[in-house]
């Protein structure tokens, strides 16, 4: 009987899991994660600190999801080591367990910049649940918020910390918010929407540090201002966590490199999810770590499977309206764009164009055909005969097919 053995329980491990469960219904299947509680939806902790919803309520698969499938759950159990030629795991209480074929799925972390006074308390990242409970605590006695960064996962934790009672200033190194999903004219109008909802903007500014002068918090800008906080929340981008990896000696890059069965450089050692590179590719997103991890475990557990990359896309919301941002989103305006804008109605529709090859989107405030579009980016659609038409509010998605 085989023994499987998952470091980590995001999507890539979920999934493994559920793959090798399809192809190998009796071979003895472990997961072992740091946290706490069971797999959750962790795009939705910013809906959990603003209250509207539990961490019942944005688990994905409980306790006994995992009974169903005969996999053991090994909650706030950390894996310190790995003997790759011993085929073992140890786990921080120092007991040992025995692997035929080891998925490495750890995730990422929340990156804090080297910022001095990062370490005071009341400063805090966002990426676990853990996280999301000690920022919800802190809050509870809190006024004012300031959010170090402007991506994603940050605007809508400090919308959520709006939402329960907090005035928010972001400040962003990057002129504009959203930089690796938004370009100048569609940030400016999601920027014009959080002002009428109560948020402050520092944009182009980069913190000195954060100093404590009493019970308050003070973010220094390099510029000379002063932002007075309650609770700093730090949103800089995830890091792979390559720690296990680089402990036994595999590659890394921009992550764990692997081949396009999720292989790693270590014989029956797969790795999939936040910590990957891929063909020089990472990705960080939530539909890349799916499909890595579908395809780690099938191959896991003998089956054939191929991982091909993903289209770079993400479909949210931001605080409210609908963002669908996918391929190159042409920042810098170098490519030929079919632009679509109501700054009224918070409306941007941009279709990026290289040599008649739709490459890149960015839908804003009204997202519909996106799946048809992202489809049509991910197979390099001609677009050459639709170019008039796209450039209608109302144009009917289902012709990219």
């Amino acid at each position: 009987m085989a023994k499987y053995i998952i470091i980590g329980n995001g999507i890539a491990a979920n999934t493994a899991a559920e793959s090798i469960r399809a192809i190998d219904k009796t071979g003895e299947l472990v997961i072992f994660t740091k946290e706490k509680v069971p797999f959750y939806y962790v795009p939705a902790l910013p809906e959990y600190l603003a209250g509207e919803k539990t961490l019942a309520g944005i688990t994905l698969h409980n306790e006994q999801w995992y009974k169903e499938r005969a996999i053991e759950l090994r909650l706030d159990t950390e894996v310190t080591a790995i003997d790759a030629k011993a085929k073992t795991v140890t786990t921080k209480a120092g007991a040992s367990f025995s692997y035929d074929k080891l998925l490495i799925a750890t995730g990422g972390y929340s990156f804090i910049p080297p910022i001095p006074g990062a370490n005071n308390q009341g400063v805090f990242g966002l990426r676990t649940s853990a996280d999301a409970e000690a920022i919800k605590s802190k809050a509870a006695k809190a006024k004012e918020l300031v959010l170090i960064g402007g991506g994603l996962l940050g605007l809508e934790a400090g919308n959520g910390l709006r939402k329960a009672g907090l005035k928010v200033t972001v400040v962003e190194f990057f002129p504009r918010l959203l930089p690796r999903q938004m370009d100048v004219p569609g940030a400016a109008i999601l920027q014009k929407e959080m002002e009428k909802i109560g948020f402050s903007f520092c944009l182009g500014a980069k913190t000195k540090d954060i100093t404590r002068e009493g019970d308050k918090l003070f973010v220094n800008l390099e510029g000379g201002e002063k932002l007075p906080a309650d609770l700093v929340l730090v949103s800089a981008g995830v890091r792979p966590e390559v720690a296990l990896a680089k402990s036994i000696g595999l590659e890394i890059d921009k992550g764990v490199k692997v081949d396009d069965s999720m292989k790693t450089g270590i014989e029956d050692i797969y790795a999939a999810g936040d910590l990957v590179e891929h063909r020089g590719m990472f990705y960080g997103i939530w539909p890349a770590s799916m499909e890595q991890g579908r395809v780690a475990g099938t191959a896991m557990a003998g089956g054939s499977a191929q991982y091909n990359g993903t289209v770079m896309s993400n479909t949210l919301k931001v605080v409210g309206i609908n963002l669908t941002a996918g391929g190159d989103i042409d920042a810098d305006a170098k490519l030929e764009s079919i632009i679509v804008q109501d700054t009224a109605k918070a409306l941007y529709r941009k279709f990026i164009i290289k040599d008649n090859i739709l490459v890149g989107t960015i839908l804003f405030g009204d997202n519909h055909g996106s799946d048809e579009v992202l489809a049509a980016i991910k197979n390099k659609k001609d677009v050459s005969a639709l170019k008039a038409d796209l450039a209608k509010p109302d144009f009917d998605c289902t012709r990219l097919k």
